[in-house]
């Protein structure tokens, strides 16, 4: 797997519009065994925007994060701007593409698209496992949405957006099974609040009082909720978003210890790598080395 070779940060790449449509917030694209990759994903690298992929069929392998995924036949993968990804080699793709920004996701007739799961995303996940129903039905709401989008008219963003949030919310519903088994009770959107909350914050803010703040409660009472509905500790979510970023950057970047110390808020470098310790048990630079050890 190839690594980036200098001490710049993990590059983000911006979304492309379709010069052939002109959409500028939103595509679809089939390919049919092609190569649809471009060098650039080869690299660690994040993307501005949300990716989906419905893969027929393909053969590799990539990694999320720090997390090999072995290509399936029939399987739906899917990315949000944080995470990390890299493609070890092209390999011919047959499939479909839907990638969108958070600016269409904005849009008001897409208001109910940005809070299901599978866009809000709180396992970090990126497979969904598909039965042969399953199979059907996606590929039966990408086509029409595909048609949509090569149809340009006054209805057409509503026909999309209406498209897309049945896909969504069907595929979400699967997440739901495969990554959390149940409806989520008052509690537990509060805990789902609370970890947006810090995937938007954590660099800036470490305490939990902070946040708190924030969500107009007390901390007694916000660290109360956490800790019944996930078993761990308010802080230890802050501790474990940053740890999450840290091995990303550690992985997959030669940037310093104080380069990313000082991207995540620490002003002190020393103390981020006695806070990486105390967490994994490895300083950032045992852990740098025998993370690119095992996997090269």
């Amino acid at each position: 797997m190839n690594m980036l070779q200098s001490q710049q940060p993990v590059p983000v790449h911006a979304f492309k519009p379709d010069k052939a449509t002109g959409s500028n917030a939103f595509t679809i694209a089939r390919s049919e065994g092609g190569l649809v990759y471009e060098s650039d994903v080869l690299l660690p690298h994040r993307k501005a925007y949300y990716l989906l992929v419905f893969v027929r069929h393909n053969r590799g392998r990539h990694w999320v994060d720090t997390m090999p995924y072995e290509h399936h036949d029939n399987t739906f993968y899917f990315s949000t701007p944080t995470q990390v990804m890299v493609k070890e080699e092209p390999t011919p793709s047959w499939g479909t593409f839907l990638t969108f920004t958070n600016e269409f996701l904005a849009l008001q007739q897409n208001a109910a698209i940005r809070g299901l799961p599978l866009i809000q995303n709180p396992h970090n996940g990126h497979e969904l496992q598909l039965a042969a129903a399953d199979v059907a039905f996606v590929e039966e709401v990408l086509a029409k949405l595909e048609a949509e989008y090569q149809a340009p008219g006054p209805w057409q963003h509503q026909m999309l957006s209406a498209y897309l949030t049945v896909l969504l919310t069907y595929l979400s519903r699967l997440y739901t099974e495969q990554f959390t088994g149940a409806e989520p009770s008052a509690e537990k959107q509060l805990l789902k609040t609370y970890q947006a909350k810090i995937e938007e914050c954590f660099r800036e803010l470490h305490e939990v009082g902070a946040y708190a703040e924030l969500l107009h409660l007390s901390a007694g009472h916000l660290s109360e909720v956490v800790k019944a509905q996930s078993g761990k500790p308010a802080i230890k979510h802050i501790h474990e978003r940053l740890v999450l970023e840290a091995r990303r950057q550690l992985f997959y970047s030669y940037q310093s210890l104080k380069e990313i110390a000082f991207d995540l808020g620490f002003s002190d470098a020393s103390y981020f790598a006695r806070f990486f310790k105390r967490e994994t048990g490895m300083t950032p630079a045992e852990y740098r080395a025998s993370t690119r050890e095992m996997y090269q």
